[in-house]
């Protein structure tokens, strides 16, 4: 007698109209607790952990075939974790297609060819380099600010690029090769990205103090002659200003945080001048932090 199918054999993501037809789940199990709703028809099993690449996989069962799959939402499932679980997933389409609205998934019409996909499940997803411009695109230019749209589009580049280097050629071409709403702003993060920075605040950081008007290095390694003292988040090397974000550091195990002062004493022996910015400082007084910024980068001047 063959296996009568359960609910748990039902695949972690899933139509519930198409389940339904096959017999693999009523109307009624599909109110009930033994499933959850991702979206419009698309459903998982309640045990199932609900992750972003989860939601990708369900909202790909729904979109046109031609939608494609970017922004923060394709580099989180390449890896790079710059989307909640239930932030919304991202999509492009073709301007010619009309889809949606369907809450919980953010559709951007507008140009994007076969070139820069591939398929990905039930739809597809871009190219790396197309991620990389989305990443900026996917900011809408209502947002309030330029400044803002830098501090919130820069770090995502920052760190996708630092996970999946890629050539100035294919950046550039992307880039430059095309005329998007938003493109002139996605131009000037490009030219201000630095995969260097290990961290999205510390990428947010050096924006602030670029756009302020210092010329910072990120990752910036002291020595005393030859004896490495340290490496900074960011440094103005002419005047000898070290500029660090705290937010995870005294988060950090009590011989991590014994080991960040001795380097900063170090550091402070030979004249460093340190600038310790923490999250609420970023999030809400940039003023502030290149005020004192400035404050120190003439004071050292000064004592030099």
């Amino acid at each position: 007698m063959p296996k009568t199918l359960e609910i748990h054999d039902l695949p972690d993501v899933f139509r519930g109209s198409e389940a339904r037809k096959a017999g693999l789940i009523t109307e009624a199990e599909l109110r009930g607790h033994s499933v959850r709703r991702l979206f419009q028809d698309v459903y998982t099993l309640a045990h199932v952990e609900v992750t972003h690449e989860l939601r990708c996989r369900g909202a790909a069962l729904i979109v046109p075939k031609e939608a494609v799959l970017t922004g923060r939402s394709a580099a989180t499932v390449l890896g790079v974790e710059l989307a909640q679980p239930l932030d919304p997933v991202e999509f492009v389409v073709p301007e010619e297609f009309r889809f949606g609205p369907i809450k919980g998934i953010h559709v951007r019409r507008t140009d994007v060819t076969t070139a820069e996909s591939k398929p990905w499940h039930d739809a597809r997803i871009a190219t790396k380099p197309r991620i990389a411009l989305d990443l900026m695109l996917r900011l809408s230019p209502r947002t309030r600010g330029w400044i803002r749209r830098l501090r919130i589009g820069v770090p995502d580049l920052d760190a996708f690029l630092r996970a999946f280097p890629i050539s100035d050629f294919l950046l550039h071409y992307m880039f430059y090769g095309r005329r998007n709403r938003g493109i002139i702003i996605a131009r000037q993060a490009l030219n201000l990205s630095d995969p260097r920075a290990e961290s999205l605040p510390e990428s947010e950081l050096r924006i602030v103090t670029l756009v302020g008007g210092f010329c910072v290095e990120p990752q910036l390694k002291v020595f005393k002659g030859k004896k490495f003292l340290g490496r900074l988040d960011l440094g103005i090397e002419e005047s000898k200003v070290a500029i660090e974000y705290d937010g995870r550091r005294w988060h950090g195990t009590p011989e991590q945080i014994a080991h960040d002062r001795q380097r900063r004493r170090r550091m402070e022996a030979e004249g460093w001048v340190f600038v310790i910015v923490t999250a609420e400082q970023l999030a809400t007084d940039y003023a502030t932090i290149l005020e004192r910024i400035g404050v120190a980068d003439e004071r050292s001047r000064l004592a030099g």
